[in-house]
């Protein structure tokens, strides 16, 4: 389960860049093909974050579609896997958007 591993880094992330004051919440985008399961990561986030600036945090997870473009015809097109296959028939499409993941923000409290 490589989520658990994902959800410490994020959260290591997350505590750095709060820099001393407590979390309120935090953003994540995760594609659709990036091979990371969004249920996995919010199921560890609560266990990893005990104990850190991030314990009472809320965790948003906002899902990417797959998207590729045709190399070939240059259209851009909706996919759910990484191999894909474009309408004019060519195989040669390269992924543009949902194989990655992204802190995409943080919600800190106020300094005292």
């Amino acid at each position: 389960m490589h989520e658990l591993s994902i959800t410490c880094n994020i959260v290591e992330l997350v505590a750095e860049a709060a820099n001393g004051r407590n979390v309120r919440r935090v953003t994540l985008e995760i594609g659709k093909l990036s091979g990371v399961l969004p249920e996995a990561i919010a199921f560890c986030f609560p266990e990893v974050a005990r104990g850190t600036l991030a314990e009472s945090a809320h965790l948003d997870i906002h899902e990417i579609e797959g998207r590729a473009c045709c190399e070939v015809c240059g259209s851009e097109f909706s996919i759910a896997y990484l191999l894909a296959i474009c309408a004019c028939g060519s195989t040669r499409c390269r992924p543009i958007a949902g194989d990655d993941l992204n802190l995409k923000s943080i919600e800190l409290e106020e300094a005292a």
